[in-house]
């Protein structure tokens, strides 16, 4: 019912219960312990059918009392950040990794995010979602295997939760993007969605009938070796041509190096360098995004969804590049292929989303009466 609200509001409480399938006496019952908590709020001004009978008084979220606080950890950096109930970033900090053991990036990231609750005193943490590559086990909370960080069986959620002394819960990166298309992008009402993330870790993550595929201990969505056809990098599993080893940023920045186009491994200098007009810089880009095009035109065939939302950072921010993704897509399904809509806050979304996800499937169980 509260994701009606948030799709729909300002909006009566008839058809809430239109939409939803419950009896007018369960929405006004829900309405009532909603506003209790502060979670919705009543409009101030009723309005009338058609201009006859007792006015309606619409209910719409209220975005204005309660945060969540969203961790994402990346291979170079950690992004903390918050969010309001609609899924909209209020403050972000990133924190470089100096050392990747769990133990110091997870209190570096708690120790930030009390930081910026410091700076909300008005509003009230609702928990914290925890977004992260590699293999995540949601139901424990437990970073199964990242082999980039370095990490094995870490249990984030024990850690930041003895932290931050709020609830945490925790799944993969690609898994809290597909929420949060659900949740806050054009994808939300859709049948299906498939998300494809590539950066450093290159994953993916489906969505049907609003339930995301996990599989067990969560494991569904790993797509790292996936075969290229005509791959040349040499993979850590010592086969050729893997998607992850093919497509992922490190990659990226090595190739950008040896052409001259940089000298470092920050892809965002690519994607600069790009934007100056230098043809290698785009060339490689632009090839990049065909590649990660022929990659989902594969998921494609598998899965078979009605949107599949990509995020990849030239597709984010070069025309031509989305461009080469759909015609390594194939023209009869491009249009069905989008780029994120998070494209200047994706990581902060993913991280926030994770705990956005938990409040909007069961609010009385996430609420603030609970913690």
């Amino acid at each position: 019912m509260l994701r009606s609200v948030l799709e729909h509001g300002p909006v009566a409480r008839s058809t809430i219960a239109r939409l939803t399938g419950l009896s007018p006496a369960s929405v006004t019952d829900y309405c009532a312990r909603f506003a209790e908590l502060g979670l919705i709020r009543e409009e101030s001004a009723p309005r009338r059918s058609n201009g006859v009978g007792r006015p309606h008084v619409p209910v719409d979220l209220d975005a204005s009392r309660f945060v969540v606080a969203g961790v994402h950890v990346a291979v170079p950096y950690t992004t903390v950040a918050l969010l309001d109930l609609r899924g909209r970033v209020l403050a972000r900090r990133e924190l470089k990794h100096e050392r990747t053991d769990p133990g110091w990036v997870l209190a570096r990231a708690a120790e930030a995010l009390r930081a910026l609750l410091d700076g909300v005193p008005d509003c009230r943490p609702l928990g914290v979602g925890v977004a992260v590559g590699g293999w995540v086990d949601r139901e424990s909370g437990t970073v199964v295997e990242h082999p980039m960080l370095g990490w094995r069986d870490v249990a984030v959620r024990d850690v930041l939760g003895a932290r931050t002394g709020l609830p945490v819960h925790v799944d993969g990166h690609a898994r809290a993007l597909v929420n949060a298309e659900r949740l806050f992008g054009p994808a939300r009402g859709g049948g299906s969605v498939l998300h494809l993330f590539v950066g450093n870790v290159v994953d993916a993550a489906f969505a049907t009938n609003d339930e995301v595929h996990h599989g067990p201990r969560s494991q569904a969505g790993a797509i790292a070796h996936l075969p290229v056809p005509g791959g040349t990098e040499v993979c850590d599993c010592g086969r050729v041509g893997c998607l992850q080893a093919e497509l992922s940023e490190r990659t990226l920045c090595r190739r950008a190096r040896e052409a001259g186009v940089v000298e470092g491994t920050n892809p965002m200098h690519v994607v600069a360098a790009a934007a100056g007009g230098d043809p290698d810089a785009v060339a490689l880009l632009v090839r990049r995004a065909g590649a990660v095009g022929r990659a989902a035109r594969l998921l494609l065939d598998v899965l078979n969804p009605e949107t599949v939302v990509v995020t990849e950072i030239g597709i984010i921010h070069r025309e031509d590049c989305l461009a080469a993704l759909r015609e390594g897509v194939g023209t009869e399904r491009a249009a069905f292929v989008v780029p994120t809509s998070f494209p200047d806050s994706v990581l902060a979304v993913a991280g926030g989303s994770v705990a956005l996800d938990v409040l909007y499937r069961d609010p009385l169980a996430a609420s603030p009466q609970a913690i």
